[in-house]
């Protein structure tokens, strides 16, 4: 590479980063009136706040979460994918969306947020689009937009994900001042610092073991539903020997419902996952959230060596208890 070629790639590297750090810079001139709300409304929320976003804004989204969660604010992340498949159990009528969307008009978002408004559940909307389907669908919209992307032919989200996490943050540094939340708060959430919270906390710590749903694999899909609609959306299922041989979901529940008007009399074997995630007994409960967010779903069975059913763990339990 000759000197020309190096200065060229050099000067294209702090175009991008000048454009991202004009994207955030312009921001506090939007935080007004709009953002006080928002504060009000999370500061309020009885129940959890769900975040979502699809894509590049699903990244973003699941970070705003993983931060609320670590300041004292319980939220999760919803894929809207996944919601609309059978993960719409999770949300309650005291709970407050933030839902994250360049454009604000994703079909899978809108989905998510017509269930919402059914609810009566606040929305918060973070969009590059104020005039969008979202922002008009919405309680508060916070306007994350920018003047153009890093780069500009492709299009490919930068400063606009710039410019989003950056409101999150300040969202969630200023509801943690709302609330009170102080460094002996944060000491409770991360005994150790957040490495040894991590180091420390094992799937053990934080399972289900008494009352949770479990069937056999001669079942009827009749037999799932109530324990389905109980615990949370997932049943595992069990041979003879209490050895885990599969799982059954809301969503595979919903799934079978939509193209056969018998579901109730199929068996559970005919639709389990047959090769479920599964969290092992003693296993970092940090690697089991890993799973969960890497597979897209929100629980596992937990078995022992002998590969035996012994509990199940719920991402919502994993991150009030500091796992992430």
């Amino acid at each position: 590479m000759d000197g020309k070629e190096r200065e060229e790639l050099l000067r294209e590297a702090r175009r991008v980063l000048e454009a991202e750090s004009q994207a955030i810079a312009v921001l506090h001139r939007r935080v007004g009136s709009e953002f006080v709300e928002a504060v009000e409304l999370l500061a309020g929320a009885r129940g959890r706040v769900i975040v979502s976003g699809i894509g590049k804004s699903g990244i973003i989204g699941r970070k705003i979460a993983a931060t609320l969660t670590s300041t004292g604010t319980p939220a999760t992340f919803l894929h809207p994918v996944e919601g609309l498949h059978g993960d719409l159990g999770i949300v309650g009528r005291e709970d407050v969306a933030v839902l994250v969307s360049k454009s604000g008009n994703t079909s899978e978002l809108m989905g998510l947020t017509s269930h919402f408004l059914r609810l009566g559940v606040p929305i918060i909307a973070m969009t590059g689009d104020v005039s969008s389907s979202l922002a008009r669908s919405s309680n508060v919209v916070l306007d994350c937009s920018v003047e153009e992307e890093a780069c500009s032919f492709v299009q490919a989200p930068t400063t606009s994900t710039t410019a989003t996490l950056a409101m999150g943050d300040a969202l969630a540094v200023v509801l943690l001042q709302k609330k009170g939340f102080k460094a002996e708060d944060f000491a409770v959430l991360h005994p150790g610092g957040s490495l040894g919270r991590k180091l420390t906390l094992k799937v053990d710590d934080v399972m289900v073991v008494d009352e949770y749903p479990w069937l056999g694999e001669d079942a009827l899909m009749r037999d799932c539903i109530v324990p389905l609609a109980e615990m949370r959306g997932t049943v595992p299922i069990v041979g003879y020997g209490k050895e885990v041989v599969g799982v059954v979901t809301s969503g595979d529940l919903t799934r079978l419902m939509e193209r056969d008007p018998g579901f109730l009399e199929i068996p559970v074997r005919e639709v389990m996952t047959r090769t479920p995630k599964l969290a092992v007994l003693g296993e970092l409960a940090s690697a089991a959230v890993h799973r969960m967010e890497q597979h897209g779903v929100m629980a596992l069975p937990v078995v022992d060596e002998a590969h035996q059913l012994v509990g199940i763990v719920h991402l919502h339990d994993l991150m009030r208890s500091g796992a992430v």
